[in-house]
């Protein structure tokens, strides 16, 4: 019971149903004073949900957890030039290990969450499906569940539409029928970006070049910024190039320097082969030492065809069908096979042209 709607409706879902539930909130962040925390607020929503449906409602602290298996990782991604997926962790560590852990210690058989996916048991093995909402599909943040914690999960909003989870809590007048969703860092919230990650890692101002290796501009800190992105570069007009948004096309940790372009789908940015760290798959194992998938390289990104080359450790090499655009070392690149998500891994590189010396990042070797 996070104090949202969705878990809302999923209890509500649940007890409907005739099940015997109780909630668990979780306390996953210690207040550092660098912007608004809501876990007070949220623990009331929750306390409110779990009265109004009448059913008893617990609390645990995983805060220092979350710092050993999320937070610190988050921090020595960003410090590396990596953009780093915090939610696949804190599923992975929080929600699917430690959370797990303690329904079950309290006497629970099974956990749910609101989570938009779905789990179905077909030929001996548990999958992982997207849910029916696409535009909510939750899948690619759950890749690295395994049968273990599928077998004890329930995804109670699966086959529901977002707008049918509100409408049925509004019905029910439960006090989170219109509470915005949550956004920002997992489990963190909103919170001024820079000045959060500053509070870690302090920044070091450097020079914006142009993959020419013209400078143009300075930046506060290279791993405030990832590849693709347009906002934040605080570049007007630049002598000698048209009037066009700047996008980041590469970070070179080890000089400071951060590479802009100007064209959205620049060259700098097109990848076709992505190599990966070891894998995780749902199932347990790949389904072929090669196979052809579909892929996610990002949240809500429209799957792309791939072909999949599992190596003797792990690692994944998949190639592209067509040009990928900003492909991210650090996100996690995930597959399917149709609805079926058939598990992922965190990019390490891409064949993107190389810009300035071979220390960029991103660039393949080998």
């Amino acid at each position: 019971m996070s104090g949202g709607v969705d878990s809302s409706v999923a209890a509500l879902r649940l007890r409907d149903a005739g099940e015997p539930i109780a909630g668990l909130f979780m306390q996953n962040w210690a207040d550092d004073g660098s912007g608004d925390c809501r876990a007070e607020d949220d623990r009331r929503d929750a306390v409110a949900v779990s009265g109004r449906l009448g059913v008893p409602i617990h609390f645990r602290d995983f805060s220092g957890e979350y710092w050993a298996g999320v937070f610190e990782h988050f921090l020595a991604e960003y410090a590396a030039g990596r953009t780093p997926n915090p939610d696949v962790l804190c599923n992975r560590e929080i929600k699917f290990l430690h959370f797990l852990s303690a329904a079950r210690e309290l006497g629970a058989e099974r956990i749910a969450t609101g989570h938009y996916a779905r789990v179905a048991h077909r030929d001996g093995r548990w999958r992982l499906l997207r849910a029916r909402d696409v535009g909510k599909d939750q899948s690619y943040f759950l890749h690295q569940l395994g049968q273990a914690q599928l077998a004890a999960t329930v995804f109670p909003l699966g086959d529901m539409l977002k707008a049918d989870v509100r409408a049925q809590a509004t019905a029910a007048g439960l006090p989170t029928a219109g509470k915005k969703d949550s956004t920002g860092i997992c489990f963190i919230g909103e919170r001024d970006f820079r000045t959060f990650l500053g509070r870690y890692l302090p920044a070091r101002e450097g020079e914006i070049q142009t993959p020419d290796g013209r400078a143009i501009g300075r930046h506060p800190g290279v791993f405030y910024f990832t590849l693709g992105q347009r906002e934040g570069l605080g570049l007007g007009g630049v002598r000698g190039h048209a009037a066009a948004p700047w996008y980041v096309v590469d970070k070179r940790v080890d000089e400071n320097v951060l590479v802009v372009d100007q064209a959205h789908d620049s060259p700098w940015l097109l990848s076709t082969v992505t190599r990966t760290e070891s894998a995780h798959w749902v199932a347990g194992t790949p389904p072929a030492a090669r196979f052809e998938a579909l892929a996610q390289t990002r949240y809500r990104q429209t799957a792309e065809a791939c072909e999949v080359e599992v190596a003797d450790d792990g690692a994944l090499t998949v190639r592209f069908a067509r040009p990928q655009r900003a492909v991210t070392p650090g996100q996690s690149l995930v597959l399917y096979d149709g609805d079926e998500c058939l598990g992922g891994a965190v990019i390490a590189a891409t064949d993107a042209p190389r810009t300035g010396s071979p220390s960029a990042v991103g660039a393949l070797s080998g």
